[in-house]
């Protein structure tokens, strides 16, 4: 463009990007990514004549685009050089699938600021009044409009108060004293229990090691913050 070659380097890095996710590598692509390069050519030519790069704002966002893609090619490679073994993956599903159990839980709640409101919220109900009319005043308005409806889930997707209080309940039970967790005061309901379909390893094989990834990326990140002299 203009005497300027263009690397063929640059269109397989771009290629490389499309199949990984999901596009096949084809002439019509490769035509697109070859004409896509040219008009960036272009247009990068332009930027130099009239000093663009001179600007501050576009130097910093150079910067941090520069330090982004070091940062992003490290953890890369040190996942590379660390890679998640087949028995991390393992214990990682079974620690997972323990935790979930092997029932899942039909639960309503009443969320509210006050222990004396979860009290008043109890005494109606043993009075004879619907959970979900009460539920109408619940700090949870995603469940309030449900008639305090939390759908089916494990316990273990609950904070521990909630889930323990939850799983000592009867079908059709509601709790007799407030439940108190960092939300606030919980008045739950069981409907219903099931026993649930945890998915494979299979299915959800590249979730767990995405996960795992992540937790090494955290440690690594950690050591090398504690070894840094920060002022």
């Amino acid at each position: 463009v203009n005497g300027k070659a263009i690397p063929s380097s640059k269109a397989e890095l771009i290629v490389k990007q499309a199949k990984a996710q999901g596009q096949q590598d084809t002439p019509q692509l490769r035509a697109q990514i070859k004409d896509r390069l040219i008009g960036m050519e272009v247009l990068l030519q332009e930027a130099e004549k009239t000093g663009v790069a001179a600007n501050t704002d576009v130097k910093t966002q150079l910067e941090v685009t520069k330090q982004q893609i070091l940062v992003q090619g490290l953890m890369r490679e040190y996942i590379a050089k660390n890679p998640v073994s087949d028995a991390d993956i393992t214990a990682e599903y079974n620690k997972a699938k323990s935790q979930a159990g092997d029932k899942e839980y039909h639960a309503f709640h009443i969320l509210v600021e006050k222990e004396e409101d979860a009290k008043a919220i109890i005494s109606k109900l043993k009075a004879g009044a619907k959970f979900d009319e009460l539920a109408k005043q619940s700090k949870d308005t995603g469940s309030a409009a449900k008639g305090g409806d939390l759908d089916w889930a494990s316990p273990a997707t609950f904070v521990k108060p909630f889930s323990d209080a939850l799983v000592a309940l009867q079908k059709g039970q509601f709790t007799e004293t407030p439940i108190k967790t960092e939300f606030g005061y919980h008045v739950i309901k069981l409907d219903d229990i099931r026993t649930s379909k945890f998915p494979t390893l299979e299915e959800v094989k590249q979730q767990v090691v995405e996960g795992l990834q992540q937790q090494k990326l955290q440690a690594y990140q950690q050591a090398l913050m504690k070894k840094a002299k920060i002022q």
